[in-house]
């Protein structure tokens, strides 16, 4: 029998509704979109055939529709894996379970999350404007060591070998790695540039920008890009795709990301305006998944 959620731990607004993202479960599609933008949403649902609900909440922002006769929910998350585990953990909520009892749903229902976002490449000859699909990420935020079955969703070849590669100190967050869902990644990435992805807890000096406070290891930004993993180069750095990817993991879902690279950080290159890459990007996504 399944024990009763308490009202401080799955927190629901007034009208019933996750508390954050505002949806209830008939309003969530199984096709969802992921963007950190709020304004981008609008983006994605201009090419829905029809919008069904529209709901608002802060910074979270979610629009449900049909897209060539399947149905797509795309919803933004703002930046950064602890926005990730709110918006993530609550459109699993919505999914599985039953938020008038409480309680978790006898039967799981999977869902496809696609995170379309921006990154800064790590690799001189990715150019701004491309698109890099997340074959596996590191993790240098932290987060997935608050929860427990790790060891089903996590690749420790991966972070084990980039932390000896890296001569990783122990005062920072210990990294964990992890793969790409296949099902998704071979669905809709094929003909993409694809590798390493390092997920990083902040902008600026967590990916080695130095503004006004030195860093305290200036070195890492200098060795990452060399890293390797089986055929895999590190490509990018962002600020999503670990906690993505290993909370879907964790909870049964289907995980890809995939970003238009708006900085060469080799280069010292930064693509102001995306917004044709970004709709180009938006369009062949939704095509190749609702197919």
């Amino acid at each position: 029998m399944n024990t009763k959620l308490a009202a401080s731990e799955l927190v629901l607004a007034p009208d019933g509704s996750l508390y954050h993202i505002h949806l209830k479960p008939h309003q969530l599609a199984d096709n969802i979109i992921l963007v950190g933008d709020p304004n981008r949403v609008d983006m994605v649902s201009k090419h829905f055939d029809e919008i069904d609900y529209k709901v608002s909440n802060r910074e979270i922002n979610a629009h449900t529709g049909i897209y060539n006769g399947v149905g797509v929910t795309v919803i933004s998350t703002g930046m950064g894996t602890d926005n990730i585990d709110i918006v993530l953990t609550e459109l699993d909520a919505c999914a599985n379970i039953n938020l008038e009892t409480r309680e978790i749903n006898p039967k799981h229902r999977k869902l496809n999350l696609i995170r379309l976002g921006t990154s800064g490449s790590l690799q001189e000859d990715i150019p701004c404007g491309a698109f890099l699909a997340s074959k596996y990420v590191i993790g240098i935020d932290g987060l997935m060591y608050f929860y427990q079955n790790n060891e089903n969703v996590l690749e420790k070849e991966l972070a084990d070998s980039f932390v000896s590669f890296m001569n990783w100190d122990e005062s920072l967050p210990k990294p964990y790695g992890v793969e790409v869902s296949d099902s998704l990644f071979s669905k809709i990435t094929y003909d993409m540039d694809c590798g390493v992805t390092i997920t990083a807890p902040g902008f600026y000096g967590p990916q080695g920008r130095v503004i006004r406070i030195p860093l305290a290891f200036a070195e890492i930004n200098n060795r990452i890009s060399d890293y390797r993993y089986k055929d895999y180069r590190t490509t990018n750095y962002e600020m999503e795709t670990s906690a993505l990817y290993a909370l879907g993991k964790n909870l049964g879902h289907d995980c890809l990301t995939i970003c238009v690279v708006v900085a060469n950080r080799k280069r010292g290159e930064f693509l102001e305006n995306y917004h044709n890459e970004m709709d180009t990007l938006i369009k062949l996504v939704l095509k190749r998944l609702c197919r």
